[in-house]
């Protein structure tokens, strides 16, 4: 799920940081679900950024997996961010 508007910078980084963050399998990511983590990074064109990701139930605990990234500028900037996510599925 992404926005249109979004700042190319922050999208490239943020699908770059889901596609890593999805490389853990549903039995690996379930050990660690729910949870989530705020790191400071540089962006693909040198910007100071805040990567923030999260590992969520996307239903009921147990089932499937929704991973969630967030580039931004800093809290200030925390709206005008990249958002993507994908789901690890149960099984799959």
């Amino acid at each position: 799920m992404t926005d249109a508007a979004v700042d190319p910078d922050l999208l490239a980084m943020a699908e770059d940081e889901l596609s890593r963050a999805v490389t853990l399998s549903w039995r690996e990511a379930s050990k660690v679900t729910p949870w989530g983590d705020t790191f400071e990074g540089i962006s693909p064109a040198g910007r100071n950024v805040q990567v923030e990701r999260n590992y969520l139930w996307s239903g009921a605990p147990g089932g499937d997996i929704l991973v969630e990234i967030a580039v931004f500028g800093g809290p200030s900037r925390y709206d005008a961010g990249a958002r993507v996510s994908r789901t690890i599925r149960k099984g799959g």
